[in-house]
């Protein structure tokens, strides 16, 4: 069941870095999410290099760290509607995207970066 999980997880970022390929700024973006994918699809062998995982989950933490305004000026703005449009209108739309998508990543980082601690 693991197994199945984690090749299910290198398959949604591997979409999540191709539909990063039109964004304005696809580059960090693309390789960021291809680092979670490949680090999904290792795990799915039982592969956990900790300094790999343990790298990605930084990089991702900090990422999220210089994000995190765009969150801050997502709630001061009372939480407007970001999943509405696939288009982001606004700055702040599309900087609280950003922030989620870097969300869901560190934290399936950090759950293999964990994992690898017990073997």
């Amino acid at each position: 069941m693991k197994k199945f999980i984690y090749l299910l997880l290198t398959a949604i970022f591997l979409v999540f870095a191709y539909l990063q390929l039109n964004d304005v700024d696809p580059v960090h973006w693309t390789l960021g999410y291809l680092a979670v994918a490949v680090s999904c699809g290792m795990a799915a062998f039982g592969k956990y290099p900790k300094w790999w995982l343990w790298g990605i989950t930084a990089i991702f933490g900090v990422w999220m760290l210089i994000a995190l305004p765009g969150v801050i000026d997502w709630e001061q703005q009372g939480f407007p509607d970001i999943a509405g449009e696939m288009k982001a209108s606004t700055p702040v739309i599309e900087n609280s995207r950003e922030f989620f998508g870097l969300l869901i990543a560190f934290v399936v980082m950090l759950v293999m970066a964990l994992a690898s601690r017990k073997r």
